[in-house]
């Protein structure tokens, strides 16, 4: 169901509330994207193109996000943690014709585009910058009714890159009218209706946020949206607002159970329905701990911005199965040895979902797009994971095969930042893994071996995290540096970064 149909029968409903009190009615939803998607046709964009957008949590992010739904378009929406450096890299990558800025953004979406000239229509919302023209007079004279022809548009979303660079995940459009009420899968799957209220305290960008506040307009329901996350203001959200739904990392659980008891019982989270999780692994004793603080609401699924399977399971499921993080809701789970073979159920291998379709692409990257499926099988793709199944079918995971760093509920590629300290004059080898962290389920840690002659003097790991951070997203920067003599590699070269970690892991007691 597209909002639009809900703007017809309930106009004055809310589709949107924002943590700051900012409020959006489903007639305004409807209007103001229809008066961007007839912006967008004017200059000529057509189905299938690609638009982005660099907003911060706002009520403007909705309109851009439906104006491209509604038309047909690919929707990239912007990680505002990157550097201008990898935001240009995205735009030009995914070829965007149109983006939308907000005010706030504005100066760092300048520097990204500085040396573009793809992108060729730029609005900014909220404010005013000479790079940009004003997204308001732009809109102003169109009409605020529906396109004659309004396709489904698609999210493609980008990821960091294990080569270095963002990658984005690309999904044929379906081809369907936007008003078709084909019901999405998510809304079957947690039971959002008319009736339920949406709280996302992370970051719309994110894969999770996106798709709960799109289901829950789909559905019609109220959408609950934190600028950023607090912990103890999402708690007064749930009470005030009488939410039913949420979305969640275990981030979020660590922060809300570290919060005095007397602050976590002075609110009612009654209305709760459904708590679901995802992007990272929780620690059993923090789930113990929810379930036991809100109840049998608790909800995990495990799954990836590539759409190509997902598993699920309740509060009692996972009671019953301590660690799962369930069983297959779409596609049929392998676990498979590094040869391809299949191997017996409780044994370890590389979890591979088989799906009568790849539903997903990595963008104008073939060989990523190769290296995820199994020699043997093209319709079995993996997320570089390591598991097994126990003999009800659930499945629990227990390493990557990758070293992708999962902190606070976000990829980390550490390729990407190894690459950014080998920039570093007086840093000759490096490695960088992933290591617990109560918080945020993992730290980046850097090993770092100096060029000849530099010895490590204080403040140098400063410097190293600096400088990382001056080039890349802050959250991809180490959190510690460590220095040694030499790295250890094989004669061919390659780093052996597992048993260096596994001696830090060791080290730590893990």
């Amino acid at each position: 169901m597209f909002p639009g149909t809900h703007a017809e029968a309930t106009p004055d409903r809310l589709a949107v509330v924002m943590g700051n009190g900012d409020r959006l009615t489903y007639a305004e939803l409807d209007q103001r994207s229809a008066r961007l998607a007839q912006y967008w046709y004017s200059i000529g964009l057509r189905p299938d193109d690609h638009v982005a957008v660099l907003s911060e949590n706002q009520i403007g992010f909705f309109e851009v996000l439906w104006a491209a739904l509604r038309s047909g378009l690919q929707l990239t929406p912007l990680n505002w943690h990157f550097s201008a450096r990898e935001i240009e890299h995205v735009i030009r990558d995914s070829g965007a014709k149109a983006i939308v800025v907000t005010a706030e953004l504005a100066e760092l979406g300048a520097s990204a585009l500085r040396e573009v000239d793809t992108c060729s229509s730029r609005l900014i919302m909220g404010g005013a910058h000479p790079a940009f023209a004003d997204y308001a007079a732009a809109v102003a004279d169109q009409p605020a009714t529906r396109l004659a022809e309004e396709p489904r548009g698609e999210f493609m979303l980008y990821s960091s890159g294990t080569t270095g660079q963002p990658k984005g995940v690309r999904r044929p459009l379906s081809g369907r009218d936007v008003r078709d009420p084909v019901i999405p899968f998510v809304v079957r799957l947690l039971d959002i209706s008319d009736r339920s209220v949406t709280l996302v305290p992370a970051p719309l960008y994110h894969a999770a946020p996106i798709i709960f506040s799109t289901a829950t307009h789909l559905a019609g329901g109220t959408l609950v949206c934190m600028e950023r996350f607090d912990a103890e203001q999402s708690l007064a959200l749930i009470e005030r607002h009488r939410v039913t739904h949420s979305q969640w990392v275990p981030t979020h659980f660590h922060r809300l159970l570290r919060l005095p008891e007397e602050v976590r019982g002075r609110y009612d989270t009654g209305s709760l329905e459904v708590a679901s999780h995802t992007a990272a692994p929780c620690p059993p004793h923090l789930k113990h701990q929810m379930i036991q603080w809100w109840g049998p609401v608790v909800y995990e699924y495990y799954g990836g911005t590539e759409g190509n399977g997902l598993t699920f399971c309740d509060s009692e499921q996972w009671l019953a199965h301590p660690g799962t993080v369930g069983s297959p809701v779409l596609g049929i789970v392998h676990i498979c040895a590094e040869d391809g073979a299949e191997v017996p159920v409780g044994e370890k291998g590389v979890v591979y979902f088989e799906t009568p379709n790849l539903p997903f692409r990595y963008h104008n990257d073939p060989e990523k797009t190769a290296s995820v499926l199994h020699p043997q099988h093209p319709t079995w793709s993996t997320l570089g994971d390591i598991g097994h199944l126990d003999a009800d079918g659930f499945l629990y995971l227990s390493d990557r095969a990758t070293f992708m760093v999962v902190s606070g509920g976000v990829n980390i590629y550490p390729q990407e930042t190894e690459n950014v300290l080998l920039e570093h004059p007086q840093v000759h080898d490096a490695a960088v893994f992933g290591l617990p962290c109560d918080e945020l389920g993992e730290q980046v840690v850097a090993v770092v071996e100096l060029v000849k002659g530099v010895d490590p003097t204080p403040g140098l790991d400063r410097v190293l995290i600096d400088f990382v951070r001056e080039r890349i997203a802050h959250y991809k920067a180490p959190r510690r540096v460590e220095f040694v003599a030499e790295l250890p590699r094989t004669p061919t070269g390659k780093l052996m970064k597992r048993p260096l970690r596994d001696a830090y892991l060791a080290a730590a007691g893990k």
